[in-house]
C-alpha cells in the first residue's frame, strides 16, 4: 500500500493490480485480502511464465514483428480471466487498520512518536468488526 500511495503522489493513478504466479493463481483469499487492502481490482494474469512472455513481448517489439509494445502486449497475451474487487466493508477496516500500522512505523522513526492512543484506536477497530 505504501508503494501505490508513492506512486499516487507523484501523480501516477493505480486502477488496478495485476499479479502472477502460483499464490495469485492458487490462493482466492489472499487475493480477495489483497483486493480489499489495495481497496482496487486484483487482477489474475493467465500465464504461467509471465516474466518470459514479458520477455518475448519486448523481443516482439524490438525485433520489429510487431510495430510497438502495446500492439505486441495486444496480440501476444491475454486479459485477465480472474478478477476480484474489494468488498466495501472490509476495505473500510483495513484503511483503518492500514492508518494505525503507519502511526505506530511513524512513532518509532521519531523521538517524538506518540502511541498512547493505539489501543483505544484497536480496541474500538475489534468491537466495530464484530
Amino acid at each position: 500500500m505504501t508503494i501505490v500511495n508513492r506512486v499516487e503522489e507523484y501523480g501516477v493513478t493505480v486502477k488496478e493490480v495485476v499479479n502472477c504466479g502460483g499464490i495469485a493463481q492458487k490462493n482466492p483469499l489472499l487475493m480477495q485480502i489483497y483486493a480489499d487492502v489495495f481497496n482496487r481490482p486484483m487482477l489474475v494474469s493467465d500465464s504461467l511464465q509471465t516474466c518470459a512472455l514479458g520477455a518475448a513481448i519486448f523481443g516482439a517489439a524490438a525485433g520489429g514483428l510487431h510495430p510497438d509494445m502495446e500492439r505486441a502486449m495486444q496480440k501476444m497475451s491475454a486479459p485477465a480471466s480472474k478478477v476480484y474487487y474489494p468488498q466495501n466493508d472490509a476495505a473500510a477496516v483495513y484503511k483503518d487498520m492500514y492508518d494505525i500500522y503507519k502511526t505506530i512505523h511513524d512513532a518509532f522513526g521519531s523521538q517524538n512518536g506518540v502511541l498512547s492512543n493505539i489501543m483505544k484506536k484497536l480496541a474500538d477497530l475489534r468491537t466495530n468488526c464484530k
